[in-house]
């Protein structure tokens, strides 16, 4: 085993674990605090691309303290480009988190997109996000979550970056489908106010023309199976890269110049290989020494 694909597979059961096992300790919720606000960002900042895209135009974010936000556009929205905009958000947010994490298979590249996220960060509280009220907390903080993967990028050493970089993106997964539960609630809160249609309300309004509770939790129990699909398909794509690397002589059978790979190919009478170790390369000196000098000999 590598040890690059060996620390691969650490950190990704790491983040896994770790972003599951928090959301269920009493004080879990504090420590992923910086987490749920940039899992905000991602999902507010997708609203906004999808604007972008339908044309409605892109205005502003609002984050507030307890974590809610909203997007507006420049201009109207007719019903096509309202579930586009609706939809975005929880189906933006898993995907943008599985992207980093199937981007960021070694150090090198958690490094990269470290960077990439850290100038992302900066350059939207610099210029889209707003401080609602004169309450500068949103541009603060999102600045300062920036900060923090410039520096994890650049000063934390190597091990701990990828973690860090695994981390952040199976914690947007993860956050993603909890905030789904969400939906499910009578009523909304947003910078601890009451609104009245989330973006299920939205949705089903623009798609079945109601928001009765059975629109809104179709669209939910949607988009909830849809994130489950996308962590699912990320965690595959990671694990089933690391492992090849873990398993070199899947992908390379033995050669006369290397015939004696650390691992072999046993083909069962099932439809699966199955993969068992081979024997020593001392081992193998010896077994070659004892059929040389029979071949040497002569038969008996």
């Amino acid at each position: 085993m590598k040890p690059p694909d060996r620390l691969e597979l650490r950190t990704l059961a790491f983040a896994l674990l770790a972003s599951l096992l928090l959301w269920n300790l009493p004080f879990g919720g504090v420590l992923l605090y910086p987490f749920k606000l940039l899992a905000t960002w991602l999902h507010e900042l997708s609203h906004g691309l999808a604007m972008i895209l339908t044309g409605v135009g892109f205005d502003r974010v609002l984050i507030y303290r307890d974590t809610s936000g909203l997007a507006y556009g420049s201009g109207e929205a007719g019903r096509a480009a309202s579930a586009v905009i609706a939809a975005a958000g929880y189906m933006g947010t898993p995907l943008w988190g599985a992207v980093l994490l199937v981007a960021t298979p070694d150090v090198r590249w958690a490094r990269r997109a470290l960077l990439v996220l850290a100038g992302l960060l900066a350059l939207t509280a610099l210029t889209v996000i707003d401080a609602p009220e004169g309450d500068p907390f949103g541009p603060w903080a999102i600045g300062a979550i920036a900060a923090a993967c410039a520096t994890a990028a650049l000063v934390v050493p190597a091990r701990l970056r990828l973690a860090i970089a695994h981390f952040i993106a199976a914690q947007s997964c993860v956050d993603s489908i909890l905030d789904i539960r969400v939906l499910l609630r009578p009523a909304q809160i947003v910078g601890g106010k009451v609104a009245g249609a989330s973006d299920a309300h939205n949705m089903a309004a623009a798609t079945f023309g109601t928001t009765a509770h059975w629109a809104v939790w179709t669209w939910a129990i949607l988009w909830l199976l849809w994130s489950l699909a996308v962590l699912y398909a990320a965690l595959r794509l990671s694990s089933a890269r690391a492992l090849a690397g873990v398993m070199p002589a899947a992908r390379r059978p033995a050669t006369a110049s290397d015939p004696d790979p650390e691992v072999w190919v046993e083909q069962t009478s099932g439809t699966r290989p199955v993969f068992r170790p081979a024997r020593s390369r001392r081992a193998a000196a010896r077994k070659t020494r004892v059929l040389r000098s029979q071949w040497f000999r002569g038969p008996r």
